[in-house]
C-alpha cells in the first residue's frame, strides 16, 4: 500500500520538497504518492518576475548566494543551468545623510578584514574608528544563551560602525531591527569567530579564503537566471508528476487521527495522509493545529512589511552616471528608501540597451506606513528620495510597486531555541509532521531549498525508506 505525503505550501521550499520526494519514489521505486496543495492560484510565493518591454524585472528575491550550491544544483536539475549567470562586481556605497560613501575594500557583511581602506575611509570619524579597534583588545562575549546582532556587533566595534555600515547591510538580508534579531539563528558564524579567536576582526581575516592570483574578477558572489527566477518555479512545476500539485485551495485544518492525518481543505474535501511537509508561514500554524499550544509561540513572533519598487527610464534620463551597482541607506539618514539597486548596472541582461532599471526598497521595523501608501505616493518618495543623490530628470517610463506586507519572519532573540522546542513538541506529539520555509531556519532561496531537502530526508526517514539518520 502506498504512503501518502501532502506538501501544503507551494513556494520555494514546498516546490524543492515535491520535486525531490517525486525524484526519490520514482528513481527508488518508493511506495510514496506526494501532493503539493497552494492556498493561491500560483507558485513560487515571493519569487515572482515582470517581464515588460524588454525589462526583466524581480518583484521578490534577485539573486541567490553563488557559494551556497542547492541553488545552482536544483536549476542544474530542471535543466537551466545555461541561463545562470552572476552578477557584475562593482562598487556599492552607503548613503549618509547626502553623501555616497565606498563600503571600505575588504569588509565582509560590513566587518573589516583590512586596515588601509577602513583608515581612508571618511565613512566613519576618528573617533568612530578608534572605537572599531577596540575589538583587537576586548575579551570574547561571556554567553550560554543568545543575544542580538546589535548588542555583539556594538561591543564589538561601537555604535558608529554598526549604524554606519554593519545594520544597512544586515537589515537588508532580514528587513528587520538588528537590536531585536537573534545572532545564534542569523550569523553564528560570527560568535564562533570571537570565540575562537579573540577577536571579530582577526577571526574574519583569517578565516576568508587566499587569494592565488591578485587579478581582481567581474564576476560578483551572486547569481541569477537570465530568464528571471520565475523560470526556475515554471521548471519545477512541469516536472511535477501531472494531477499531484492543486492550486486555490487552501488546507484549513490538520487533525491526527490514530496514525494518520486528516486535512480539511477549503473546498470542504478531505486528505488522509501518513506524512505532512508544512511549508506555510508561522502565522497560519495556529489555525492548522488549533488545539496544539505547542505553537503558541508562532503568535507573538513578528514580521515586517516591505515594498520593492522598479523603476526605468531611458539612459539620458538619469543626469549623473553612477560608477557602481548600487547603495544602502545608514540607519542614522532622514531617508524613507532602505536600498536601491542600479540593476541595469548589477544585472545588465535585465534591462535593454539605453535605458536604466533602479529598485529600491521601503520599509523597516517601526517604520512600515509607507508601504500602505498608494502606488503614486510610494514612486513619489522613492522619486524625492533618489534626487538628492542621483539628479533625475524624467518621470519613470513605468514603475512596478510590489507590496510585501508581515512577510518577512523576524528572527528575533532566542529563535533558534523556540525552534528546536516545538520541533521535539512535534516529534512527540505529531510524528511525521515537519515544518520547512522562511519563518523557521532561513529566509534565502538557497536556505529554503536546503529545507525542503531536509524536510524530504525526514519523511523518508519516518517512513522507514531510507537508513540515513537526519536530525529532528
Amino acid at each position: 500500500m502506498k504512503k501518502k505525503v501532502v506538501i501544503i505550501g507551494g513556494g520555494m521550499t514546498g516546490l524543492t520538497a515535491a520535486y525531490y520526494l517525486q525524484k526519490e519514489a520514482r528513481e527508488n521505486q518508493l511506495p510514496i504518492s506526494c501532493e503539493l496543495i497552494e492556498a493561491s492560484h500560483r507558485l513560487g510565493g515571493k519569487v515572482q518576475t515582470v517581464y515588460r518591454d524588454g525589462f526583466v524585472i524581480e518583484r521578490g528575491p534577485d539573486s541567490f548566494l553563488a557559494r551556497k550550491m542547492s541553488a545552482s544544483r536544483l536549476i542544474h536539475e530542471v535543466g537551466l543551468e545555461k541561463e545562470l549567470v552572476h552578477n557584475t562586481a562593482g562598487q556599492s556605497y552607503i548613503l549618509v545623510n547626502r553623501t555616497l560613501h565606498p563600503i571600505p575594500g575588504g569588509a565582509v557583511m560590513g566587518i573589516p578584514t583590512k586596515l588601509a581602506p577602513f583608515v581612508v575611509t571618511r565613512l566613519f570619524s576618528p573617533f568612530g574608528k578608534l572605537r572599531a579597534a577596540a575589538d583587537f583588545v576586548l575579551p570574547p562575549l561571556k554567553t550560554e544563551g543568545d543575544v542580538s546582532l546589535g548588542q555583539f556587533f556594538r561591543r564589538r566595534l561601537g555604535n558608529e560602525v554598526v549604524d554606519r555600515l554593519i545594520e544597512p547591510l544586515l537589515s537588508g538580508i532580514y528587513a528587520g531591527d538588528i537590536d531585536q534579531l537573534s545572532l545564534m539563528a542569523t550569523f553564528p558564524q560570527y560568535f564562533h569567530l570571537e570565540q575562537k579567536h579573540g577577536s571579530l576582526v582577526l577571526g574574519m581575516k583569517r578565516s576568508m579564503p587566499k587569494q592565488k592570483t591578485k587579478q581582481k574578477s567581474d564576476k560578483g558572489i551572486f547569481q541569477t537566471l537570465k530568464t528571471g527566477l520565475s523560470s526556475l518555479v515554471d521548471a519545477i512545476e512541469q516536472k511535477l508528476e501531472k494531477g499531484t500539485v492543486h492550486k486555490g485551495v487552501r488546507v484549513d485544518l490538520i487533525e491526527k487521527i490514530d496514525d494518520r492525518y486528516v486535512l480539511t481543505l477549503s473546498n470542504g474535501e478531505k486528505k488522509e495522509a501518513d506524512s505532512v511537509i508544512v511549508a506555510v508561514p508561522h502565522q497560519s500554524l495556529t489555525s492548522l493545529f488549533p488545539n496544539e499550544p505547542m505553537f503558541s509561540s508562532f503568535e507573538t513572533m513578528p514580521s515586517t512589511s516591505v515594498a520593492t519598487v522598479a523603476l526605468a527610464f531611458p539612459k539620458e534620463a538619469v543626469a549623473k552616471d553612477m560608477n557602481g551597482t548600487g547603495f544602502v541607506v545608514s540607519r542614522d539618514s532622514d531617508y524613507t528608501i532602505t536600498a536601491c539597486t542600479w540593476t541595469h548596472k548589477k544585472w545588465p541582461h535585465t534591462t535593454p540597451e539605453g535605458y536604466v532599471l533602479l529598485r529600491c526598497y521601503v520599509g523597516r521595523p517601526g517604520d512600515e506606513a509607507i508601504v500602505e501608501q498608494t502606488d503614486d505616493d510610494i514612486v513619489q518618495v522613492v522619486m524625492d528620495d533618489l534626487n538628492k543623490v542621483m539628479n533625475i530628470t524624467m518621470k519613470p517610463m513605468f514603475s512596478i510597486v510590489t507590496r510585501w506586507k508581515q512577510s518577512m519572519p523576524q528572527y528575533t532573540v532566542g529563535h533558534r531555541e523556540r525552534i528546536e522546542r516545538v520541533k521535539q513538541n512535534m516529534q512527540q506529539h505529531l510524528p511525521g509532521i515537519f515544518l520547512a520555509g522562511s519563518s523557521y531556519e532561513g529566509l534565502g532561496l538557497p536556505d529554503c531549498i536546503d529545507q525542503g531537502e531536509e524536510a524530504v530526508k525526514k519523511v523518508l526517514h519516518y517512513l522507514c525508506y531510507t537508513k540515513e539518520k537526519v536530525s529532528s
